[in-house]
């Protein structure tokens, strides 16, 4: 249940964001009231492990209502955010906001309150091409860049096989795969980001070998860029979305980029398994940038299995995605809540080591090859989250309302609070068919 709306939330859209615009109501009288005075109270002593001041001239935040704590105590990290969206509490700027979830993740924070289940369908769809165009360096591109000033350094490592029956009979117990550390970039800034997210883009297509005479599909296609780098590059370019709003964007890309004859775009709406009965065996190719992280666990499996019906019995994929490292805490997690409930519902960073079980367990694939680029991940969302800031008058001006602008900031800075501490990472992924005796 929740109370009437006090006057700070008058402004807020009740339709559009339920959660925001109502502060849940305590459960019971006596007990409610001890939950939220249980709420401030974990509040108060986690900034102060964490180092925070809510007071003085030199405060990291301010509480700005008590509204706060009774969110909190309702669903906690969702409930923080849910404050942040509704101006109940405040950081100086976007960048003292990701210094102040930095410190509470590191102080562990987690509120003892039920756990948010994200209501809306887990797949998801694109985000919408007047979004990416606020934050992105290229126009037109949502993924992580790549910047030109970080040193790679490849070593080829003997890694265990999931394979059924690995280590019995014939089929080795482990392979190789060719993992590849990418250093911290040097200082980069705003103009800096279209040139990383194009580099991203044409080191996933080098790494699964687009060129001329290559038949290439991007699945899902995202913006545009990397299915127009691919054709580009001389390839047969496929690109499919998810839906006709999707598509209608795409193609308006493609037109303004003269590749619109060039491209076959077509509207995947039956779902990858759907779509790749429809296509299987075609491609040489199949390259996604950020797609498996917005799939719960059974969607990134099903779109793997997907991927390996799409490619030619000597294609290889190439994807791009966000990935836990060993870092990766259970309070980050219960952080992310926040961005299942009002962003990506089925958000789940996979470990490298959960996605190559996957792989080898539901698919005749194998990862071969992978990157690790966590500074320039940190370095992307730093990036973007400054792209956004210097257009919140466009965003006005676009139909973006005040608690969506606060929600994408926070999406940011919270992510960009995780890059820091090192618990996620950006990873390009080659897989390749596995001979029937499991070695490359």
């Amino acid at each position: 249940m929740a109370e009437p709306s006090p006057a700070h939330l008058s402004s807020v859209d009740a339709a559009a964001w339920p959660g925001v615009a109502t502060v849940p109501q305590p459960r019971g009288l006596a007990g409610g009231s001890l939950h939220v005075k249980r709420a401030e109270a974990g509040f108060a002593r986690a900034c102060a492990k964490a180092g925070l001041s809510l007071d003085g001239p030199e405060r990291d935040l301010t509480v700005e209502r008590s509204e706060l704590f009774a969110r909190i105590a309702a669903s906690g990290w969702v409930g923080l955010a849910e404050g942040y969206m509704a101006r109940e509490w405040e950081t100086g700027s976007s960048q003292q906001l990701v210094d102040v979830l930095t410190a509470l993740i590191r102080a562990d924070y987690r509120p003892r309150a039920p756990r948010v289940v994200a209501q809306k369908r887990a797949e998801g769809g694109e985000l919408p091409p007047d979004l990416v165009a606020l934050f992105s360096g290229d126009g037109m591109s949502a993924f992580q860049g790549h910047f030109a000033t970080g040193v790679a350094t490849t070593e080829r490592l003997r890694e265990k096989s999931h394979t059924p029956g690995a280590g019995k009979g014939g089929e080795p117990a482990h392979h190789f795969v060719d993992a590849t550390s990418i250093g911290a970039p040097l200082a980069s800034d705003r103009p800096d980001l279209g040139d990383a997210q194009r580099r991203s883009a044409e080191m996933l297509l080098a790494a699964v070998g687009v060129g001329p005479g290559a038949h290439v599909l991007e699945y899902p296609c995202q913006g545009g860029a990397l299915a127009m780098q691919a054709n580009a590059a001389g390839a047969t370019v496929d690109a499919a979305v998810r839906d006709e709003l999707s598509r209608r964007a795409v193609l308006e890309r493609f037109v303004v980029g003269g590749v619109d004859a060039s491209i076959r775009l077509d509207v995947a709406a039956g779902g990858a398994a759907e779509f790749a009965r429809q296509r299987a065996g075609v491609y040489d190719a199949v390259v996604s940038m950020e797609v498996l992280e917005a799939l719960p666990a059974a969607g990134q499996v099903r779109y793997l299995e997907a991927v390996d019906v799409l490619l030619a019995p000597a294609g290889r994929a190439g994807l791009q995605t966000v990935v836990r490292t060993d870092a990766f805490s259970a309070t980050a997690d219960r952080a992310l809540d926040s961005l299942r409930a009002y962003v990506w519902p089925g958000l789940h960073y996979a470990a490298p080591e959960e996605l190559a079980r996957a792989v080898d367990r539901s698919t005749n694939l194998r990862i071969v090859e992978r990157t690790s680029a966590p500074e320039h991940l940190g370095a992307s969302l730093r990036l973007q989250r400054m792209v956004f800031d210097s257009h919140l008058r466009e965003a006005a001006a676009d139909g973006y309302d005040a608690v969506f602008r606060r929600l994408w900031t926070w999406q940011f800075a919270l992510r960009e609070a995780l890059a820091r501490l090192g618990m996620i990472d950006v990873s390009q992924m080659v897989l390749a068919r596995r001979s029937r005796r499991g070695r490359r």
